[in-house]
């Protein structure tokens, strides 16, 4: 299954189990529970499903002998599941309708724990009477609907879609939802920087296992495993998300242990120099834990306490709170990290500079070379408020006694109005800032060669949909000629031109103002049909400007960057950074000639276009006659309208979420190396002003030990809500908006202008 395909069947499953939740009283958190439960059940019957024939044939071999095992402890050590016939994903689908379906799906959900302990109480069972008793039909729909999942649908898949609802389920719950989701990208930034690939790795404010599920994936991504090098250790405080937590687990098939304990008061896995990573979303500005309880740990005491100014009272004693606990968690990270281990976390931007006993704390961790790099996030990335946040990295083996800003407050893709993410890209290039700075260059090399391979692979594709507008936009001037040629096209211009002079014509005439003119005479070479025909394009026995555009140049252009790519791909070898980037470099020079070729041959397409549009509804509505057989014969305008549109997204810049074509253009990977190459052009790392800064000891003790990225990498443009790439098409469609209101201002005045002086004629 593509990427494109999956996205397409997350899109259908939500949008179906939305719909039927519309249908019924239940609220967004009193549905996912249920809901999620049944994607784990597909998930565990696909899985089942692909080991069942080896677990039943091996049973049989056993059956009768000295060696005779139970069937279910067959299927646990080999897949580690085990689904009676009452737990099967389709014996639950075709129950007979007088069986209640709650109970039925109760008791595979029993019967699936009774065999797999780490899941015993953790899966959805009671919540599927509260469906029937809102609507009786909706567990079978909500069955039918997730059927759809193809049943050679891996633990990826399933673990993605499992993922997708989640997310979907967190942005409905707004506020709440942020309690147990932090959305993906963000996630796999953190993740793509502090590169967990194996080991130990602890979350503890864990959610639902997004860092888990990110983890696992990056490994399995990288190193071509499936993530079993890692094993993970979560803690949160809510019993209904540790459910959540540990069914994304299994659906991931990821080891670990997830627990449910206040982190504050409780440390069930002994964390202090325990683990190689350590990853979390806490929460922000919490101001009510109990200063007693955790003064004394040394997991949070280790580089100072966060205390109040003043000493509290004597009555208060015991009562005293900390101010604010995002120093807790800055601390926990700190210490729970063994030796070598590396650290991210999302944290409010006040921490960065925030005062009092916090700066001690700060100044404490700076000194001691803890904290590796900052970088500050985009607003509106999280679904639960709006504040700016920044990314903290923590690294025990940094030998750099300097720290690494980022500002990408001005890199993301706008998902909404209100929300925003960043794309697969955007991490990648975000992430290779701390790569360079670590001294892997070949990963800059080696990303860039995969946005050129990414980026040819849409080159064909591209081709293709020029020569096919070419084709169409050749066959309707053709086929739009022969029709206006006609005599009886003529007769009705002329027609046309009479009805102009009567003054009910000037009233009501369904004519386009465009060509109306009310102080002409009907004759052959009047104004109104020179001007018709100076309008339309066109003249007498034939079609002049209405001619498809010259694609030579662009055939010959794509040609050119073919033989380009395909020397770079035979010669390169990747190992040799400096003369690899400079080979790059050539390349992308070839890749943005081809770019900017195809842009203008788009723009004629797209003039041509709208010239066409106004010409051809004017003719449908005043020139044509009932049952012209050469009208029908004109290429119907739709077909010029998709495949134009078509050929835009080929060559959009930008992430096309909603695209019938494609997600990524041809120049979309074109922009994304450019990004790159023009910040990094030495294939190393380099302070770029906006973007990153590699700041001494010495430069953050001027700035009074702040940690906040925009202090450091100086002017950062300010956020207006798009990309550079949004904001050039954006800046394109006004211009060419104004043009065409001016022109039609322009128009309008002169009608005003002879209506006026016919009046006073008359």
């Amino acid at each position: 299954m593509t990427t494109k395909d999956l996205k397409k069947l997350e899109k259908i499953l939500w949008s179906s189990a939305d719909n039927l939740r519309a249908n019924s009283d239940l609220s967004s958190n009193e549905y996912a529970a249920p809901v999620l439960g049944l994607i784990f059940l597909k998930f565990a019957d696909n899985h089942y499903s692909r080991y069942e024939n080896e677990i039943v044939a091996e049973y049989e071999k056993r059956k009768g002998k000295r060696t005779e095992k139970d069937i279910n402890k067959i299927a646990i050590k080999k897949c580690g599941i085990y689904l009676p016939d009452n737990a099967r994903y389709d014996y639950l689908l075709n129950l007979p309708g007088n069986e209640p379906i709650d109970k039925a799906i109760k008791k595979a959900m029993e019967d699936i724990e009774k065999y797999v302990s780490e899941l015993d109480g953790v899966l959805p069972k009671d919540e599927y009477s509260k469906l029937v008793s809102s609507n009786k039909e909706l567990p079978k729909d909500l069955l039918r609907n997730f059927s759809n999942i193809p049943k050679d649908a891996a633990g990826d898949v399933l673990g993605q879609i499992y993922e997708y609802f989640l997310g979907k389920f967190a942005l409905a719950e707004g506020q709440g939802g942020g309690e147990f989701f932090t959305p993906k990208s963000v996630v796999r930034l953190m993740v793509e920087i502090i590169e967990p690939h194996h080991g130990s790795v602890y979350d503890p404010a864990c959610g639902s296992a997004g860092m888990f599920v990110q983890s696992a994936r990056f490994v399995s991504e990288h190193n071509k495993k499936n993530g079993q090098d890692l094993f993970v250790n979560g803690q949160e405080k809510t019993s209904a998300t540790v459910k959540l937590a540990k069914m994304n687990l299994a659906v991931n098939n990821i080891r670990g242990k997830i627990q449910q304990a206040n982190t504050y008061y409780e440390d069930p896995f002994g964390s202090f120099g325990k683990f190689d990573f350590v990853l979390a979303n806490p929460p922000f500005n919490v101001d009510d834990v109990n200063l007693n309880k955790v003064e004394e740990q040394r997991r949070f005491n280790e580089y100072g306490i966060p205390r109040n100014k003043t000493k509290g009272k004597k009555k208060d004693a015991g009562k005293e709170t900390v101010p604010n606990a995002n120093y807790l968690w800055i601390n926990l990270f700190a210490t729970s990290l063994n030796k070598k281990g590396r650290a991210a976390l999302v944290m409010a931007n006040s921490a960065s500079d925030a005062r009092n006993s916090e700066a001690d704390i700060r100044k404490t961790l700076i000194d001691n070379n803890l904290i590796y790099g900052m970088l500050t996030l985009p607003s509106n990335m999280f679904y639960t408020v709006t504040l700016p946040a920044t990314l903290w990295f923590f690294d025990k083996g940094n030998t750099d006694n300097r720290i690494l800003f980022i500002d990408a407050r001005n890199v993301f893709t706008q998902i909404d109005r209100a929300h925003r993410e960043f794309s697969d890209e955007q991490i990648l290039n975000l992430s290779l800032i701390s790569r360079l700075h670590r001294g892997k260059n070949e990963d800059y090399i080696n990303t860039i060669h995969n946005y050129f391979k990414q980026s040819f692979a849409e080159i064909e594709p591209l081709k293709n949909s020029l020569t096919n507008n070419k084709t169409l936009f050749t066959n309707f001037t053709k086929s739009f000629s022969a029709w206006f040629n006609q005599p009886s096209v003529e007769k009705a211009i002329h027609q046309l031109t009479d009805a102009s002079q009567s003054e009910d014509s000037k009233k009501q005439s369904s004519i386009n103002p465009t060509f109306q003119r009310g102080d002409s005479k009907s004759s052959p070479n009047s104004p109104e049909r020179t001007e018709f025909i100076r309008q339309s394009g066109v003249r007498e026995g034939s079609v002049t400007s209405l001619k498809a555009p010259n694609i030579t140049n662009s055939i010959k252009r794509i040609d050119k960057l073919t033989d380009a790519y395909n020397t770079y791909i035979s010669n390169v070898n990747l190992k040799e950074i400096t003369a690899t980037n400079k080979e790059q470099i050539k390349l992308t020079k070839q890749f943005q000639k081809a770019e900017e070729e195809l842009a203008n041959t788009y723009k004629l397409f797209d003039k041509l276009l709208r010239n066409i549009e106004e010409l051809y509804k004017f003719a449908d509505k005043n020139l044509k006659t009932k049952g012209d057989r050469l009208w029908k014969e004109i290429t119907p305008l739709k077909e010029l309208t998709t495949n134009l549109a078509e050929l835009h997204d080929r060559l959009n810049p930008n992430y096309l979420r909603d695209s019938d074509y494609l997600e990524k253009s041809f120049t979309y990977f074109i922009h994304s190396i450019n990004w790159l190459q023009s910040r990094f052009p030495n294939a190393s790392y380099e302070d770029v002003v906006g973007l990153c800064k590699l700041a001494s000891k010495s430069e953050i003790e001027e700035q009074d030990y702040s940690l906040n990225p925009g202090r450091y990498v100086g002017v950062v443009i300010e956020d207006d809500g798009m990309t550079e790439e949004e904001f050039i098409e954006e800046t394109k469609r006004l211009s060419h908006e104004y043009k065409k209101l001016t022109n039609t201002s322009l128009e309008l005045n002169e009608i005003i202008i002879s209506n006026i002086n016919n009046l006073f004629e008359e």
